[in-house]
């Protein structure tokens, strides 16, 4: 036969309290994005998005066209 690992379980000693202390801890860790950056970003993500959006519907509206074509 042969030996199957146990499945792997996560680590919970201590409790509940010491996970949100630990959790709190490595939220202070953290480098939160300025407001501009946020913004920035937030508008590069939707023209890209809509760069994207034209691209696959212009792909769309030819393969729809080519197939007419031939059927």
């Amino acid at each position: 036969m042969v030996d199957l690992p146990k499945p792997m379980r996560p680590d919970f000693r201590g409790g509940p309290v010491i996970f949100l202390k630990e959790v709190k801890s490595e939220l202070a860790k953290v480098t939160w994005p300025t407001r501009d950056q946020v913004i920035k970003l937030t508008i590069v993500v939707v023209v890209v998005s809509f760069i994207i959006g034209l691209y696959i519907g212009g792909l769309d509206l030819i393969m729809t066209k080519i197939t007419a074509l031939f059927l």
